[in-house]
Protein backbone atom coordinates (compact mmCIF):
# COMPACT_ATOMS: atom_id res chain seq x y z
CA UNK A 1 0.00 0.00 0.00
CA UNK A 2 1.20 3.53 -0.73
CA UNK A 3 1.14 5.88 2.25
CA UNK A 4 1.58 9.64 2.15
CA UNK A 5 -0.30 12.91 1.72
CA UNK A 6 -2.43 13.89 -1.28
CA UNK A 7 -0.23 13.12 -4.31
CA UNK A 8 2.93 12.52 -2.27
CA UNK A 9 4.02 8.93 -1.66
CA UNK A 10 6.20 8.65 1.44
CA UNK A 11 6.11 4.89 2.05
CA UNK A 12 5.29 1.65 0.30
CA UNK A 13 4.09 -0.90 2.85
CA UNK A 14 3.72 -4.56 1.95
CA UNK A 15 0.47 -6.35 2.77
CA UNK A 16 -0.08 -10.11 2.70
CA UNK A 17 -1.53 -11.76 -0.37
CA UNK A 18 -4.35 -14.19 0.47
CA UNK A 19 -4.80 -15.40 -3.13
CA UNK A 20 -3.78 -18.99 -3.81
CA UNK A 21 -3.11 -18.27 -7.50
CA UNK A 22 0.39 -16.73 -7.90
CA UNK A 23 -0.96 -14.57 -10.74
CA UNK A 24 -3.58 -12.90 -8.54
CA UNK A 25 -3.55 -10.66 -5.51
CA UNK A 26 -6.06 -10.50 -2.68
CA UNK A 27 -5.14 -7.92 -0.07
CA UNK A 28 -5.39 -9.22 3.48
CA UNK A 29 -8.21 -7.18 5.12
CA UNK A 30 -6.44 -7.21 8.50
CA UNK A 31 -3.29 -5.74 6.94
CA UNK A 32 -5.40 -3.23 5.02
CA UNK A 33 -7.04 -1.95 8.21
CA UNK A 34 -3.80 -2.01 10.23
CA UNK A 35 -1.90 -0.01 7.59
CA UNK A 36 -4.71 2.56 7.37
CA UNK A 37 -4.75 2.95 11.17
CA UNK A 38 -0.96 3.26 11.39
CA UNK A 39 -0.93 5.85 8.62
CA UNK A 40 -3.71 7.86 10.25
CA UNK A 41 -1.91 7.80 13.62
CA UNK A 42 1.10 9.38 11.88
CA UNK A 43 -0.99 12.08 10.22
CA UNK A 44 -0.80 10.30 6.87
CA UNK A 45 -3.22 8.35 4.69
CA UNK A 46 -3.26 5.49 2.24
CA UNK A 47 -2.96 7.28 -1.11
CA UNK A 48 -2.76 4.21 -3.31
CA UNK A 49 -1.63 0.69 -4.00
CA UNK A 50 1.18 -1.07 -5.84
CA UNK A 51 1.61 -4.43 -7.49
CA UNK A 52 3.71 -6.07 -10.18
CA UNK A 53 3.23 -7.47 -13.64
CA UNK A 54 6.45 -9.54 -13.78
CA UNK A 55 5.79 -10.89 -17.27
CA UNK A 56 4.25 -7.86 -18.95
CA UNK A 57 4.37 -4.10 -19.26
CA UNK A 58 3.46 -1.75 -16.44
CA UNK A 59 -0.03 -1.06 -17.77
CA UNK A 60 -3.35 -1.73 -16.05
CA UNK A 61 -4.74 -5.09 -17.11
CA UNK A 62 -8.40 -5.88 -17.68
CA UNK A 63 -8.38 -7.44 -14.19
CA UNK A 64 -6.84 -4.29 -12.70
CA UNK A 65 -9.56 -2.22 -14.35
CA UNK A 66 -12.36 -4.51 -13.19
CA UNK A 67 -11.14 -4.74 -9.59
CA UNK A 68 -9.94 -1.19 -8.89
CA UNK A 69 -12.17 0.12 -6.12
CA UNK A 70 -10.54 3.30 -4.85
CA UNK A 71 -11.33 6.36 -6.99
CA UNK A 72 -8.72 9.12 -6.99
CA UNK A 73 -6.10 6.80 -5.49
CA UNK A 74 -2.72 6.15 -7.09
CA UNK A 75 -1.86 2.77 -8.56
CA UNK A 76 1.84 1.98 -9.07
CA UNK A 77 2.48 -0.93 -11.41
CA UNK A 78 5.93 -2.47 -11.69
CA UNK A 79 6.28 -4.22 -15.04
CA UNK A 80 8.86 -6.56 -16.47
CA UNK A 81 11.02 -3.65 -17.66
CA UNK A 82 9.47 -0.44 -16.33
CA UNK A 83 7.15 1.07 -13.76
CA UNK A 84 4.28 3.49 -14.18
CA UNK A 85 1.98 5.42 -11.93
CA UNK A 86 -1.75 5.82 -12.58
CA UNK A 87 -4.67 7.54 -10.88
CA UNK A 88 -8.13 5.97 -10.98
CA UNK A 89 -10.34 8.80 -12.24
CA UNK A 90 -14.00 8.34 -13.17
CA UNK A 91 -13.46 4.58 -13.41
CA UNK A 92 -10.45 4.84 -15.73
CA UNK A 93 -6.72 4.68 -15.14
CA UNK A 94 -4.97 7.92 -16.14
CA UNK A 95 -1.18 7.94 -16.15
CA UNK A 96 0.29 10.29 -13.54
CA UNK A 97 3.75 11.84 -13.65
CA UNK A 98 6.55 10.88 -11.27
CA UNK A 99 8.31 13.68 -9.47
CA UNK A 100 11.21 12.66 -7.27
CA UNK A 101 12.08 14.93 -4.39
CA UNK A 102 15.30 14.33 -2.48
Amino acid sequence: MLVGRDDEILQAIEARNLATDPNRYLLDPADHIAIRRTARASGLAVVGFYHSHPHSAARPSATDQAEANYPDHLYLIVGSDDLRLFRLTAGNFVEAPFVTVT
